[in-house]
């Protein structure tokens, strides 16, 4: 009897240990939804296409808990809105998706609008080009993205991830209308998910210089465009952020200005306590589209 409870223990280790070898694997190329979501999540966020820089960050953004508390699943079809140069949201998203058998879409420069920039066309280029190994990433699609773009149909899409892009769109003065086409491409029940650095409460200035911005006015703004505030979480919270920095939120990691933008880096500029907070104080929110 004794011999056969240890085979049993055996087994059901060499099962374990399976599952975790088939979700960490970064390069297999069939998708496997059978992949639960804490798995695959666990596999994209560790697998070896990030480069160090991008993992060094995860202590700070916490990309594991934050999906999870947004509410990212198995299958779903995935919009990242503004993912920038660094992508860094990317390097998870794709890969979960090829994984778990959903689509991955992000938002470019707006290719049809004679007026978009050469450096805009650059960056979009560039940006194809880093995810266009497939057997890593999957088919990674990115749509045209602009006030005057033509959307995707109507309810498209499962998640929408909006990551530090309100204090961009303040200063542009188009934090509605982008909000109102998220919310018309979302489907009924979709998650829009928010990660924003967070200005102490008070006051908002529209133009958000320093890139904070208060909770307060990302609820409103996204309720206004018809969305519901499901929950907050307080994982990406940094008590160290005092908000007063010279530069803004650039003056602290990853950007770590010293110097105004469009200025010479400083040299003798002291780091130390900015490097010390670390990334900044931010607000991670999860909204709804009513069904």
């Amino acid at each position: 009897m004794k011999k056969s409870i240890r085979t049993v223990a055996q087994i059901k280790l060499l099962m374990a240990m399976s599952l975790v070898i088939a979700g960490l694997s970064a390069c297999a190329t069939a998708t496997n939804t059978s992949m639960t979501p804490n798995s695959a999540l666990r596999a994209t966020v560790d697998g070896d296409w990030r480069s160090a820089e991008s993992k060094a960050r995860d202590a700070a953004r916490h990309p594991a808990e934050s999906l999870s508390f947004w509410g990212l699943r198995p299958g779903m079809t995935v919009l990242e809105v503004n993912p920038g140069a660094a992508s860094w949201w990317t390097e998870i998203l794709a890969p979960y998706t090829r994984m778990t058998g959903g689509e991955f879409y992000a938002t470019g420069a707006d290719l049809d609008d004679p007026k978009v920039s050469e450096r805009a066309r650059e960056e979009r280029a560039a940006f194809a080009q880093k995810y266009s190994d497939t057997a890593v990433y999957g088919p990674v699609k990115v749509l045209n993205w602009s006030l005057t773009s033509v959307l995707p149909p109507a309810n498209s899409f499962d998640f929408v991830l909006v990551s530090r892009a309100f204090h961009g769109w303040m200063r542009g003065g188009t934090t509605d209308e982008y909000l109102q086409r998220i919310f018309q491409i979302l489907k009924p029940g979709g998650i829009l998910a928010i990660e924003q650095h967070r200005a102490n409460p008070g006051p908002q200035d529209p133009k958000a210089p320093a890139g904070y911005v208060t909770e307060a006015y990302v609820v409103e703004q996204a309720e206004k465009a018809g969305f519901r505030l499901q929950a907050k979480s307080q994982v990406n919270a940094n008590l160290k952020d005092t908000k007063d920095h010279p530069f803004g939120v650039w003056t602290l990691p990853p950007t770590r200005l010293t110097a105004p933008f469009g200025k010479p880096a400083d040299a003798a500029f002291d780091r130390t306590k900015y490097d010390a907070i670390g990334e900044s104080d931010r607000m991670t929110l999860r909204f709804a589209k009513p069904n």
